[in-house]
């Protein structure tokens, strides 16, 4: 499947990427699939999905889903839509946050409007421009003597450990951050921090950028407001780990590969 982003269309049905906070609105009858439906003035033209118009719809608490559908959990709907239709299905939950978010000016408080050609919301009265924003965040999988650093969140405790993950600061590098991180979060120092790859994070508006590092110095000391437990884990002794939703299951699926000699 490709997709083709866009901003205006004169379609007036499509396949309709209905949200109700973090769920996706899915028929599921005979198998997971999108919902084709009218179009309505509040709808957002996403792009083409294999030559189909795509559109973007939150929904109001009391709002009905398109007809045939129901809310599904984005996180649940993994691996049940193609990688592009969920891929597509993340640009609508950050877009529609921003359309909403951005309705009136942060500068004077008055109206704003869709621009036709570009993601752009314009003040009528002062004329600023709201356009949507990502925040960086870095992710990092540490090695020390052929074993991993994970650990437990401490604000979420999921039962699952994963690597560790911070927001990027004004001013930073994302080394920087890197290094930052690990320090503020386990109490080491890393070095050969190494670019591994990225992800669009839709949970919401972030963008993943992943790296390896090695350890440096120091032994490990939680911060306890961020971290419930920390350690290091060879690749046969892992614990429980984050599905393959996310950049951090591929960064300890490389670090297990790597350690067991198949890549």
């Amino acid at each position: 499947m490709t997709f083709t982003p866009g901003i205006t269309s004169p379609a007036t049905q499509g396949l309709v990427f209905a949200l109700a906070g973090q769920s996706l609105c899915v028929v599921t009858e005979a198998r997971v699939a999108l919902p084709v439906d009218r179009i309505t003035d509040g709808d957002l033209y996403l792009g083409e999905l294999d030559g189909q118009p795509c559109f973007a719809r939150l929904l109001a608490p009391e709002a009905e889903p398109p007809a045939g559908s129901s809310p599904q959990s984005m996180r649940q709907l993994f691996g049940a839509l193609s990688d592009e239709a969920f891929g597509v299905a993340g640009r609508a939950l950050g877009l529609t946050a921003w359309d909403r978010d951005h309705r009136f000016c942060s500068r004077c408080g008055a109206p704003t409007v869709r621009s036709p050609t570009e993601r752009l919301r314009t003040c009528t009265a002062c004329g600023f421009g709201a356009y949507p924003r990502l925040s960086p965040a870095v992710i990092m999988l540490v090695e020390r003597d052929g074993k991993a650093l994970l650990a437990r969140n401490a604000r979420t405790r999921m039962p699952f450990f994963s690597t560790l993950a911070g927001f990027v600061e004004v001013g930073e590098t994302l080394e920087e951050t890197v290094a930052r991180e690990v320090r503020e979060e386990a109490g080491i120092e890393v070095r050969d921090i190494r670019y591994f790859g990225s992800q669009p994070w839709p949970f919401t508006n972030s963008m993943m950028i992943g790296f390896t590092a090695r350890w440096a110095s120091g032994e490990i000391t939680e911060d306890p407001v961020e971290i419930l437990e920390a350690a290091w884990f060879g690749p046969d002794e892992l614990p429980v780990v984050p599905p393959k939703l996310s950049i951090a299951r591929a960064l300890i699926d490389d670090f297990v590969a790597r350690a067991s000699g198949l890549a």
